[in-house]
Parts: C-alpha cells; sequence; structure tokens
C-alpha cells in the first residue's frame, strides 16, 4: 500500500459530527497529493462555510495525515470552490444517508 492511500485509510477514520459518514465518502477531501520529499497537501472543503465542524475537522485531517508514518511536512488548505455538493458523495454515502 502506497502511503497516499495509508493517508486516505486514515482519513476514513474523520467522521463529521452531525453526519454518520466519513469525510472522504462525502466527498469533502478533493486532492491528496504526497510530494516526493512525502510533504502532504490535502485540499478539502466543508458541506457549508459556517459549518460547526469548521475548526475541527481540518485540524483532524493534518493531525491523521501527520500520523502515518514517512510523512513529513502537511499542509490542509480549506477550499469553497467548488462548493460541496451531495453529488459529491460516494454511492456508499448516498445509500448509508437514504439519497438512492
Amino acid at each position: 500500500m502506497d502511503i497516499k492511500e495509508v493517508i486516505i485509510d486514515q482519513i476514513k477514520t474523520i467522521y463529521d459530527p452531525e453526519i454518520p459518514v466519513n469525510i472522504y465518502e462525502l466527498g469533502l477531501i478533493y486532492e491528496v497529493n504526497v510530494k516526493e520529499n512525502q510533504d502532504v497537501h490535502v485540499l478539502m472543503t466543508l458541506t457549508a462555510p459556517a459549518c460547526p465542524a469548521a475548526e475541527i475537522l481540518p485540524e483532524e485531517v493534518k493531525e491523521k495525515t501527520a500520523g502515518v508514518e514517512g510523512v513529513g511536512e502537511v499542509e490542509v488548505e480549506l477550499t469553497f470552490d467548488p462548493p460541496w455538493d451531495k453529488e459529491m458523495m460516494s454511492e456508499e454515502a448516498q445509500l448509508e444517508l437514504g439519497f438512492m
């Protein structure tokens, strides 16, 4: 398993406090980029700009990513472009939340 897959597995352990689905399956993680020096850049969003978890989720993503063996510096960038939409959820998440 490569380091990016391990990072994604760690991110999948993070749940939005208001939704019983992990943030990766919710489609909140747009990109996980691992550079040659093992530094990691994660581009993510929230379900809404005023999300109550705005302070918590990006920090948890940073902590979980930094905890992966071999990872260097971690940068988590929060964006709202494109804005999150329920269509970004995986089929598994849509089934879990009754959208399918």
